[in-house]
């Protein structure tokens, strides 16, 4: 197998019709604990990053790139939060956000309410998150942009009245320990590549899940990395 580190968790059903028992560290950690991962094409271990790392840019896309470069790694441009976003019906849905670019807010002035805080009572981050076109997946509006609700442009606006319905993401659990991101706005498409070419430089866009299922194809299943599993050889560990 492809780590040394392991997490005994025994039938954690994750957003979809597949328990998560493989105790893959990397999933767990990604969907329970919030840690930042790799999302890693299971086809030619490449792995997803925003075209533009800075903190300031909210109209580019995501990229598919094979080459672990210093810059990226730096920026933390390779990393991802698979962020807990609510239900949809009984179903979890999560916010796919790059840990690329965050930015800790300043604590509110005394007497006024702030964004949130997590446990450890520090103000949570800013991230820029993967956000949906409304008119996906058809050819003429088909990709996706990084960037904070207020930020992104009216079309990768709430198609419902809410900012975040289009950031929105099911992610079901494929029976090899891959993942798979389902929009809710666009329930039969999923994160797939233009041309449904997976090939460095790929643009990320949805595609239409033509299969009708879930459990992935090379098209859009993807590997949950965590940061020590930078250096595993991707193409000769998924056994």
């Amino acid at each position: 197998m492809y780590t040394q580190e392991r997490t005994a968790v025994s039938n954690l059903v994750v957003g979809g019709p597949v328990a998560v028992n493989s105790y893959d560290n990397a999933i767990v950690a990604a969907l329970v604990e919030n840690r930042p991962v790799m999302l890693v094409h299971a086809f030619n271990g490449g792995y997803l990053r925003p075209a533009e790392l800075k903190a300031d840019s909210h109209d580019k896309g995501v990229k598919l790139a094979t080459a672990l470069d210093p810059a990226t790694k730096e920026a933390q441009g390779h990393l991802w939060h698979v962020t807990p976003a609510g239900f949809f019906g009984q179903r979890p849905l999560y916010l796919i956000e790059s840990a690329a670019g965050q930015v800790t807010p300043q604590p509110a002035p005394a007497g006024q309410a702030d964004a949130g805080r997590g446990d450890d009572g520090v103000p949570k981050p800013q991230r820029r998150r993967i956000t949906v076109h409304q008119e996906a997946p058809k050819a003429t509006a088909d990709i996706v942009q990084v960037g904070l609700p207020d930020k992104v442009g009216d079309k990768w606006r709430g198609k419902n009245g809410a900012p975040e319905d289009t950031q929105l993401w099911i992610v079901t659990v494929t029976p090899w320990g891959g993942i798979t991101f389902v929009p809710i706005t666009h329930p039969d498409a999923i994160l797939g590549f233009k041309d449904h070419a997976v090939t460095a430089d790929s643009e990320v866009r949805l595609t239409y899940n033509w299969g009708g299922d879930f459990t992935g194809t090379v098209i859009n299943t993807f590997y949950p990395r965590l940061p020590n599993e930078w250096n595993v050889p991707y193409h000769h560990v998924f056994t």
